[in-house]
């Protein structure tokens, strides 16, 4: 008679069975349990959500704009769809259609039930569609932190929700309407889709990513796309095939709808830039260190570290590889080709923002790793002990930073905002009046600030020889024009700047110590009714103007005067 052997049943406390990835039952436990090694409490939903809400509630409502593109590219078209005004750009004119209609009407989805909600009130349906991008930013990275602390501990998950919370980058893309933006929030909900091994999703959340989102940041994707494929292919690309051939069909059938033509504007966009050639190199090029410092002003050392996680490798091997490393590998990939590309702006660094905080919490997480003798726990216990000081240190010197950072930056240039919420409270100029912008064109923060009773905003000729945007023209087509006026060359249009300066009712204008008059320094035709300060970033120190540091800040940087003027009927 055979002998059969009866084994137990796992107890909960037991670890799962053996796996090649690294997962926070191969940490060294504190305590044995009768059923053997305890399990270490993950962290649970409450904690990341009630935190990331916060401070993206504090960025929804303080975050500046600091691309004008944000503005005319995505804030004005919605504007136009909701209040039939706004302005457009080339690139929405129906002859190069390279904006998808399918990205904004995502937000028409908050803006348009906001319009009815708020009516008149412009500003809160602004503020409306800031608070959705902010819950999208909660959602994602919160899944993403969740995942960490499920599969490397709560230490690990508690360093990058922290450094997601109050790092510069982080508060500021957060609450950006922008493609990059929307990519980013793609990045952290695929990433934390792939560590929770449910690869067929994060397939498809990187398909979104980049066709909704931006699709050049489907470099930012490979690694965990390539990934997932070879741990569960057939799930992982039907679910990434099915996405991506819906999002492009639905594009292409939205684009039809508004620019009245067949065209695909992922397509065009992607054959202006890279078949084509593009010529983005008209808006400016930069240094290839240009994202080196700005990723550095934007996480200080957490950046430096987030560089250095390869060099932790030979130690921490078991630890990160191949989990961790796939998620991470972006930042690498991403800073090398963007780098390489003569035009570059912060935004483009967006994507990556999120690897960036898990990379530098996995590099602190690890400092004890560093001086531990893995054949003797015991040995160098001096500096172990030191190192799990260190920890909290540097991420609190990190956080510290960057919150100087933030406040500078609210603070010193938050101006135009506030300056253009004044025009409400002047309604008393009658209908049809125009508010009239010079060099300050750029800081223009949307047609969402301008009330119902100004008639137009034109743009004054103050030496500005680029291709400014127009006013959407709903009487050749609207959505589906190819005005004459806009070129692909950035070439400035005879139409865009208002010839009669006397036709203006408001001036805004932004007043420097310069060695030059401005048209609101005639006080005999304007009265200034708004002035608020603004940092003179040509002439503050860099350290001083970059992080706040009390009384030094105020002290230290030179400030202009953001002016609404009003124009004086004799």
């Amino acid at each position: 008679m055979a002998l059969t052997t009866r084994q137990r049943r796992p107890l909960p406390s037991d670890p799962p069975p053996s796996s090649p990835i690294y997962t926070k039952y191969d940490k060294p436990s504190r305590r044995l349990g009768d059923g053997g090694r305890e399990e270490e409490k993950s962290l649970g939903w409450f904690v990341p959500v009630f935190a990331l809400g916060m401070l993206r509630y504090m960025s929804a409502t303080t975050n500046i704009i600091h691309d004008c593109d944000e503005v005319f590219n995505y804030w004005e078209p919605l504007h136009y769809l909701l209040y039939k005004s706004g302005f457009q750009t080339w690139e929405y004119s129906s002859e190069f259609a390279l904006r998808s209609y399918l990205y904004i009407l995502f937000h028409e989805l908050v803006g348009r039930p906001a319009s009815w909600l708020f009516a008149e009130d412009k500003v809160r349906v602004f503020y409306a569609v800031r608070l959705f991008l902010g819950l999208l930013s909660v959602t994602t990275d919160a899944v993403l932190v969740v995942a960490l602390s499920r599969k490397y501990g709560r230490r690990l998950a508690s360093y990058t929700l922290a450094m997601l919370c109050l790092t510069s980058g982080c508060f500021f893309a957060s609450t950006s309407f922008l493609p990059s933006s929307f990519s980013m929030y793609a990045i952290s909900l695929a990433s934390g889709f792939f560590l929770l091994e449910k690869y067929a999703m994060a397939v498809a959340v990187s398909a979104a990513g980049v066709i909704l989102g931006w699709p050049f940041s489907i470099l930012a994707f490979l690694p965990v796309v390539f990934y997932s494929l070879a741990r569960r292919f057939k799930q992982a690309f039907l679910a990434g095939a099915a996405t991506s051939v819906t999002l492009l069909a639905l594009s292409v059938f939205v684009d039809y709808q508004y620019y009245r033509r067949w065209t695909s504007s992922v397509l065009n966009l992607v054959v202006y830039n890279v078949v084509g050639g593009g010529e983005s190199h008209l808006y400016g090029i930069e240094g290839p260190l240009y994202y080196l410092r700005n990723a550095f002003n934007n996480f200080n050392f957490g950046f430096v570290l987030a560089l250095l996680f390869v060099g932790i490798l030979p130690i921490a091997r078991k630890k990160y590889a191949p989990g961790l490393v796939v998620v991470v590998s972006p930042v690498y990939i991403w800073l090398l080709f963007m780098s390489m590309q003569p035009h570059k702006e912060e935004r483009f660094l967006y994507p990556i923002y999120p690897l960036i905080c898990v990379a530098a919490s996995a590099v602190i997480e690890s400092f004890p790793d560093i001086f531990r003798d893995k054949y003797d726990p015991n040995a160098n216990f001096v500096m172990v002990t030191t190192a799990k000081v260190l920890r909290p240190f540097v991420l609190g010197l990190i956080l510290c930073a960057s919150h100087s950072r933030t406040f500078s930056l609210v603070n010193g240039y938050a101006a135009p905002i506030e300056v253009y919420k004044i025009l409400q409270h002047h309604d008393d100029a009658g209908p049809g009046s125009v508010v009239c912008v010079g060099s300050e064109w750029h800081r223009y923060p949307s047609s969402f600030f301008i009330p119902n009773y100004i008639g137009e905003v034109r743009w004054l000729d103050d030496g500005f020889r680029g291709l400014l945007p127009l006013p959407f023209n709903s009487t050749v087509g609207g959505t589906s024009a190819a005005p004459s006026y806009f070129n692909n060359k950035n070439k400035a249009s005879d139409q865009q700047f208002l010839q009669d300066v006397e036709a203006c009712t408001f001036l805004v204008e932004l007043q420097l110590n310069r060695p030059y008059p401005s048209r609101g320094s005639d006080l005999s035709k304007w009265e200034p009714i708004a002035a608020l300060p603004y940092l003179d970033r040509e002439f503050s120190p860099p350290l001083y103007r970059s992080f706040f540091i009390p009384y030094l800040w105020q002290q230290r940087n030179v400030f202009g005067l953001y002016k609404l003027f009003r124009r004086i009927r004799n």
